[in-house]
């Protein structure tokens, strides 16, 4: 498997492949880059090159996830960075933003760095360490964000996902701070107030299922003032996992005055909705929780307009006894690596929402360039780094999730049939995933 520092001596021609989901079109993988696509792909090819049979494949850009949580340091019974890489590799990605709430929390140079040297050593997927905004998720004193931007793990993108930033002041120094190396902050928009012992969203199935409920306000609020803070110190905001309407529509507002906000939905929230609670099923209990059909319909169209850039997956791996408890007691998350470009296909391309260019924009491109992310989202061009997804759209599949590469089983999808498989993905010309299965 190739590290950050190595790519893939042997040719590889990829037969038949759809770039983009365009004509076919043959790709010649040498050296870890694309060495030609078209009709001279097969003509350069030497004769050891290996070759890979994607007749009707789309081929994308290697997908990039900003919000992965890779559970390692401190709960490796529910992931290890290296069953998360075999994990996103399933899943077609070729690079995953770590988040910073592990054991002990990615808030020092030290921490970050431990995480980005497991990742290297994985070899399946580039890994990226998101760094703490507060020490220990505390919100109460800055992390130290200059050291982890300084470390080797050159750490752009800094969240207490988990945990929101609520303190209004900490959040400005926070935006400020990151100007200097060209930082984003992440915001988990949550306000802990409003959201004081909630279970699920609050309305007509939180109020009759007698559950604490989760207001759309408590989210909508914080991002509101954070639009606000990021437009007056002049600095870049994030929105992790959008999930109601009003926050598409206040991102919306954001972006027409300027602001330099940037937003994610999970595969989750474009697809489930709150109703599914109604079996007290703890499989379906996240934060942000499931919200309303109205929501889901407003996250494709905030989507496919491009108020919100991308998706991001929020893996979140529990072992057994954390979710297969009573649903008070659960934790909260959901496994996506592995399921996300088939949700995204059967939300928004099946539907005419996207085409499968505009896929590789919010799954590849859009989410590479705010993490500040070289060589990944990248055209599937002569000379780009060669990170490549091959996905069969035509394919059907039951998801089972003792079948998948994480160590956890928590999918919400469990049973459910879904659209597609991903059938090759490729690291700097090195093969992770081939027939489908890890390589």
């Amino acid at each position: 498997m190739p590290n950050e520092n190595e790519s893939g001596g042997t040719e590889h021609l990829i037969r038949g492949a759809r770039p983009l989901g365009g004509e076919a079109a043959d790709i010649l993988v040498r050296g870890g880059e694309i060495a030609a696509v078209g009709p001279q792909a097969a003509a350069q090819a030497g004769a050891s090159a290996r070759t890979v049979d994607a007749d009707g494949m789309i081929a994308l850009p290697g997908l990039v996830d900003l919000h992965t949580h890779l559970r390692e340091p401190g709960r490796e019974d529910a992931e290890t960075v290296a069953s998360g890489c075999r994990s996103a590799a399933m899943g077609g990605f070729t690079a995953v933003h770590a988040m910073a709430n592990t054991d002990p929390v990615a808030d020092t140079a030290g921490v970050v760095e431990q995480v980005w040297r497991l990742g290297r050593d994985s070899g399946r997927c580039d890994v990226r360490p998101v760094g703490a905004v507060t020490r220990g998720l505390a919100g109460e004193r800055l992390a130290e964000l200059g050291a982890m931007a300084d470390s080797v793990a050159r750490v752009r993108v800094f969240s207490d996902d988990g945990m929101c930033v609520s303190d209004p002041l900490l959040m400005r120094r926070a935006l400020e701070y990151v100007k200097a190396f060209d930082g984003v902050v992440a915001q988990h928009a949550q306000d802990p107030r409003l959201t004081q012992g909630a279970q699920m969203n609050e309305g007509e199935v939180s109020d009759r299922l007698g559950l604490a409920g989760w207001p759309a306000v408590a989210e909508e609020a914080v991002i509101a003032r954070d639009c606000l803070l990021a437009e007056h110190v002049g600095s870049r905001l994030h929105v992790c996992h959008v999930s109601t309407k009003g926050s598409v529509e206040i991102i919306r507002w954001a972006k027409q005055r300027g602001c330099d906000v940037t937003a994610e939905v999970t595969p989750h929230h474009l697809l489930l909705t709150d109703d599914l609670v109604e079996g007290y099923d703890p499989i379906y209990k996240v934060n942000p929780p499931l919200r309303t059909a109205a929501d889901v319909h407003a996250l494709r169209e905030g989507l496919a307009d491009g108020t919100i850039d991308c998706v991001a997956t929020d893996h979140a791996p529990h072992p057994i006894e954390a979710k297969e408890t009573e649903w008070a007691n659960a934790a909260m998350g959901m496994l996506g690596l592995e399921t996300a470009l088939s949700v995204v296909q059967h939300t928004m391309v099946d539907t005419g929402l996207l085409d499968w260019a505009a896929v590789a924009d919010r799954m590849s491109a859009a989410p590479a360039r705010i993490g500040r992310l070289t060589g990944h989202g990248r055209p599937l061009a002569a000379g780009e780094p060669a990170n490549i997804a091959l996905y069969d759209a035509s394919a059907e599949r039951v998801v089972d999730p003792a079948a998948m590469e994480s160590k956890s089983t928590n999918s919400p999808y469990r049973g459910m049939r879904l659209p597609g498989r991903v059938t090759g993905t490729f690291l700097r010309g090195v093969p992770t995933v081939l027939d489908g299965k890890i390589q």
